[in-house]
């Protein structure tokens, strides 16, 4: 899989950046963790999709750092409360293991739909 610096940084256009990379890893970590939280708790999950976005902070000395990431997963659920999704969404956060390893502020921004059977 070839990597680039972003273009901004004379890197190639079209071409994955480190940066994200970054982002993509804890969507998908956070995804997976909510797939298996969903299934501990019996939720009958129709859908899920999240889109994922970092902010970085430039500082004056041209170094620079993610400061936030913002998940917003769209989930559709059938048979269930809105509460026990949420709770999968908060052992979601618990148990992946790349939420718990940045320093970022993750800002999560959830769309849930509770279906009638």
């Amino acid at each position: 899989m070839p990597f680039s610096a972003p273009v901004a940084s004379h890197g190639v256009e079209g071409v994955l950046t480190p940066e994200d990379a970054f982002v993509a890893s804890l969507n998908t970590c956070y995804m997976l963790m909510f797939i298996w939280s969903a299934e501990r708790l019996k939720i009958d999950l129709v859908s899920y999709a999240c889109e994922a976005e970092g902010h970085v902070e430039e500082f004056l000395d041209r170094t620079s750092t993610f400061d936030r990431v913002t998940l917003r997963p769209r989930i559709v659920a059938r048979g269930c409360g809105e509460e026990r999704v949420r709770r999968a969404l908060e052992l979601a956060e618990k148990y992946s293991l790349v939420r718990q390893s940045i320093k970022a502020e993750v800002v999560l921004e959830p769309s849930i739909e509770i279906r009638n059977q």
